[in-house]
This record gives structure tokens, sequence and C-alpha cells, in this order.
């Protein structure tokens, strides 16, 4: 019996799980949306920018660990929806985006929106960069299998989003039932690939008898949920930790095994640590250039006369950075199971390196020590470094911190201390701008039972503001906290200190410096918002948001310093040849 697509399209995706749909209306979509008001269990998150759909999209999927699911439209809509989803898919995120498009009898007629420039009806090439696979449903009774292959391989292999292109007379189509209920059938988690005993002996033996190894740490054991495994290797094994800006939090920062973050923003003694290492297991990562000082040998990695075992889910990245000794293509969850059931065979106990966990130890105490003044500062704007501290003080243990891009990203990252594995949530890959609250609420939606906390600049906060008002509708219970240095600061103290200008980077109206009420803004949208006025009400104001189980802003002014940086970064070579110039306060 023949039924209305965009019917069966809702009871398979019902079917399979989907509780939550991102998007946005427009004329090609809204014979979905009709079929889709129908559903008794999927809700769908109606948002005011396509950007904030797919932002919040990834959100979701990074604490679900499953695909979650974009509605477009076509032309502008779906190109607003770049930027989040060329997002996701450098994170490795899983999404699967549906977007409208014009009917499939006027291709090249350039009806109403119609991308078709360079080719009749080609919008969805504009997606095909950095998606892994583009579809477009050129037949109705083709969009069944596809909507499966779409899922299939969006979670497969290195995870990432998908694109199905849909004519909206596609939409509208009547197919026979028989082709979704066949689907019905089909497997709908492909078996991931793992290692075998004798290699991952053959891991274990050469990572054991190392005189001094790392086990550096990517974003790839959180994005495989194999956080309990990570941890139960590198306590039986007793090999110290270093991690991306990704990997953080991928083990307890309590763990006495975990330095830190490598790289730009990392710390010397982190870096030498892994400069220095005879041998790298490293684990879901390929090395990316802030992570790795931009490959300069002198700072962050040496490889060689470091020796390299690399393991990840992806073939491209092994190798694609230093040579690799040992290279594995293998699911992480799976392949710390066979690691750690081989060191349970090869080592008789846990092997424990006092020295190492002193020296470790000695570290982290004597930065927090050097740290000390400015998280205690009463100064107001505040120190970012107490802003930070507070926020530590007052976050449960388990909060999931979900940040933009700034000193909120970098400063976390090389300061804050997270109690519990897979609580930090950031744009890593693309590093974009304008992530941070869009994320926090598709990461509160997805785990409602969390407290979740969005950690922004002023300037990413600018990027979305219109995020509120999908908070404000579904009362999304998340805590903005605004770090308000009124500039995009990090840009500004490099502009600063290379070309001794804050040209374009500092926000001024008539001269003197701007800043929008950004709480009477949350409160105009209908969500509670207060100004931090003094150093020592920010605490307390967390504390209150934390427990309102509703959705706050704090705006907190703060002074614009530099996140200290003891990496290197290539582009310092490119403005300031010769010099050792990174960033300098503007304030």
């Amino acid at each position: 019996m023949k039924k209305s697509m965009s019917e069966q399209i809702v009871k398979y995706l019902e079917d399979r799980g989907i509780a939550h749909i991102f998007g946005l209306c427009g004329h090609t979509n809204i014979a979905f949306l009709a079929a889709l008001s129908k559903s008794k269990k999927i809700k769908f998150i109606n948002v005011r920018h396509e950007q904030i759909a797919s932002h919040a999209a990834d959100g979701y999927a990074r604490v679900t660990k499953k695909a979650s699911v974009v509605l477009s439209t076509l032309g502008p809509g779906i190109m607003n929806n770049v930027t989040g989803v060329a997002t996701a898919a450098l994170d490795s995120i899983p999404m699967v985006v549906i977007a409208g498009d014009v009917q499939s009898y006027y291709f090249g007629k350039h009806p109403h929106q119609e991308v078709n420039q360079h080719a009749d009806g080609s919008q969805c090439e504009i997606f095909r960069p950095f998606v892994k696979r583009v579809w477009r449903v050129d037949r109705a009774e083709l969009f069944p299998e596809i909507l499966e292959k779409a899922f299939t391989m969006a979670e497969s292999g290195r995870p990432g989003p998908v694109l199905i292109d849909v004519p909206m007379d596609m939409f509208s189509a009547e197919v026979d039932e028989s082709l979704f209920k066949r689907l019905s059938f089909n497997v709908k988690t492909l078996e991931k690939p793992s290692i075998d005993e004798e290699l991952a002996e053959r891991i274990v033996r050469t990572i054991a008898a190392a005189k001094n190894p790392v086990i550096h740490v990517g974003g790839g054991v959180k994005g495989a949920g194999a956080m309990k495994e990570f941890e139960e290797f590198v306590n039986y094994m007793g090999i110290p930790v270093s991690c991306t800006l990704m990997g953080k939090a991928s083990l307890p920062d309590t763990n006495p095994l975990m330095m830190g973050m490598t790289g730009f923003w990392g710390t010397e003694f982190i870096n030498e640590k892994c400069r220095t290492a005879d041998y790298i297991l490293a684990l879901g990562t390929s090395f990316k250039e802030c992570d790795s000082s931009s490959w300069h040998t002198d700072f962050t990695f040496s490889g060689p006369p470091t020796r390299l075992i690399q393991i990840d889910i992806d073939p491209s990245e092994i190798g694609r950075n230093y040579p690799v000794e040992i290279g594995v293509v293998a699911d992480l969850k799976k392949a710390l199971s066979m690691l750690n059931k081989a060191a349970r065979k090869l080592i008789a106990k846990p092997r424990k390196n006092e020295a190492i966990e002193q020296e470790i130890a000695k570290f982290k105490t004597d930065f927090q020590a050097s740290n000390k003044p400015l998280e205690e500062s009463t100064q107001f704007p505040m120190s970012p470094q107490r802003i930070l501290a507070d926020l530590r003080a007052a976050a449960p243990a388990d909060a999931l911190i979900v940040t933009d891009v700034g000193w909120n990203k970098n400063g976390i990252g090389q300061q804050f201390s997270f109690y519990t594995a897979d609580t930090f949530i950031t744009p890593g890959g693309l590093a974009t701008m304008g992530f941070g609250v869009p994320g926090a609420m598709g990461v509160k939606i997805g785990a409602p039972d969390k407290t979740v906390i969005a950690v922004v600049g002023d300037g990413g906060f600018g990027q979305n503001p219109a995020v509120l008002a999908s908070i404000a509708v579904d009362n999304v219970a998340i805590v903005i906290v605004i770090m308000n240095n009124n500039a995009f600061g990090t840009i500004a103290g490099l502009i600063k200190a290379h070309y001794d200008t804050t040209f374009g980077t500092v926000f001024f109206r008539d001269g003197v410096e701007y800043a929008p009420d950004y709480a009477g803004i949350a409160q105009n949208y209908g969500i509670e918002g207060v100004t931090i006025e003094r150093a020592e009400d920010f605490k307390p104001a967390l504390e209150k948001a934390i427990k309102a189980n509703r959705p706050v802003l704090l705006d907190v002014r703060m002074v614009n310093i530099p996140t200290p940086t003891e990496g290197h970064w290539d582009i310092m070579s490119v403005f300031s040849p010769g010099k050792t110039i990174h960033h300098v306060s503007t304030t």
C-alpha cells in the first residue's frame, strides 16, 4: 500500500529512536514538518537561524553518542547550516542533515532560491568538501534506502555528518510501505574493528619496555565512549598521559598520571615530557597544529627520535604528521579492551610509577600556586583566572562544560580541572566562534539530568544571540557565563603584540568602548539575566543560577590578558620573524 513519504520518514526516524530534530522551516520542507507535527515520539527544536540548529545538533550528538538530525530548507537555509555542520565534521560528530530543495522537475529553470550557477540542482555540492557523503534524492523509491545508508555512514568508521538533499516533490510523494518495512530487517549498528591478541600483546610489550613513555590522547577516546577502558589501561600500565584540547577530560584531571594539554596553550612541563619521550602511544589523535606547536621539534613532539604507536579509526590520520612504528586502524573502545586483556596477561599486577606521579603532582601544585594571586584577585573587571576558579568551585563534579572560542576555550584547556571524564565539550577542529551557547543547548537536551554550563566570550555570544529564543521557548535549563572583555580578545592581544594596534578587534561606539546590555537582552527573550558588578558577586550568582534549574545568563566583565603561552604557533614567526612574541594584554 502506498503512503505519504513524509509520514513514512517520520515513522522510520521514530523506529530508529530519534527523539529530537533540530531545524528551521522553509517552503521546501513543510510537508515533512506537517507529518512531524503528528509525532508523539519526536520533538522538533525550532530555532531562529540554521547555524544554531547544526551547533545544537552537534552538542546533542556529542553527549548521546548517536547521530543527530538537522532539518533545513534550501538556498540560504542550507548555506546557514554550513558552519555548524563543518564544525561537527572536523570534530568527527555523527549527524544527518535533511535539506529541502527545489522541485526535481524544475532543476535548471532557476526557481525560487535554487543554487544553480555552475550546474543544475547543485545546492548539495555546497557540503561536499566537508561531509562524509552527499545524496540527492532523484527518485522517490530510493529515499528509504538512502536514509538507512545515511545513518550507517554517519555513525560508522570515523563518525561525521552526511547530507540528504531532498527535492520538495519527494517529501510529498507517495511510495509503497514495503520499501520502508524491508529496512526493519537491516542491522542499525555495525560491528566496529578491533585488534587481535597478538598485536595487543606486541603493543603492551613495547610500551612497557620503554624508558619514558607517554600516552597521548585525543578526542577519539571520548567519541568512542572508551573512557572507562582508557582509565583502566592507564592505571594498570602506570604511564603518564598528555591530551589534546579535544582529548581534555578523557581522563579526570584528578588522576595522578594525568599531566594535561599539550601544544601552544600547553605548559612547558607537559610539552617537554612529550618531546623527550622515547615512545608515545597515541590514541584517537592526528597531532593537529595547535596541539603539536606547529610540529616544531623544539617544543612539543620530536619524532623521530621519539617512536610512535598510533591507533585511530581513520587510516588517513595514521602517520599524517609523524612517522609511525606501529599503526593500527581500530575502534578505540574495542582496542583498549584488548590492550587491557593483554596487560593483565603479560604484567602480573598494576605498575606503580611513584617518581612520575610525584613529578606530576609537584607540577600541578606549582602551577596552581603561580595562578593563585589571579584566582583570588578582587579586581574588577575580573581576572579570567578567577572566573575559572569560581566556576570550578561552584559547578558540580559532573557538570558538562561547553566552551566557545577564545580565553574560555584556551584557558579551560590549560587551567580547568575536570573531576569526571567526558564532561568537556568544545569546537576543536574548526574552532568555531558562536558554537558555545547553541552547543550547550543541544547538550542539555541530550543530557537533561546534567548541569550544563556554557562558557563563552562576548564576541562568541554575539554570533548567535537568537539562540536565546529557543532556550526560552523550550525552557532549556543551561547557565550561560559570558566572559566579557568587550573585544574579540584573543585576536586583540595578537594584533596588539605584533602590530601595536587593536584595530578591528575591540568594540567601540563614537570612540568609546561599547558593550550591549547582555543581561537585558536575555531578559527581553524571557530568560533571567544578571550583570556581575563585583568579583565577589560572581560565585554566589553562579551557584544560585545552577540551583535555579532554569536558563540563566551571567554577564561577567573581565580584563583582556592573554592565556599564558609556553608552546609555539607558527603564525608568530610569520608576524614577527626571529622573535618570540605571542599575545599581550590590551587592558
